[in-house]
């Protein structure tokens, strides 16, 4: 099966940015050198890897996205 990755980088501004991804360590390289100029990433350099899971389920680690998000959306309402 195929690996899927959930992570949450730390920003330098105090953002986090969420995503799920099958390559984390080709997408923390492209996070870290700008590759996608207009990702929310590009200008929020540099950033820190706080947490990554693994699944093997694409569908469970989408999920899992989804809830992280929410999340981090409340605690910033407080």
């Amino acid at each position: 099966m195929k690996q899927s990755y959930v992570y949450i980088l730390k920003c330098f501004d105090n953002s986090y940015y969420t995503r799920v991804t099958s390559n984390l360590t080709q997408r923390l390289f492209q996070h870290e050198t700008g590759f996608y100029p207009d990702c929310y990433t590009a200008s929020k350099r540099p950033f820190e890897l706080v947490y990554y899971c693994e699944f093997t389920d694409i569908n469970f680690a989408i999920d899992i996205e989804k809830k992280l998000k929410n999340g981090l959306e409340q605690k910033k309402k407080h």
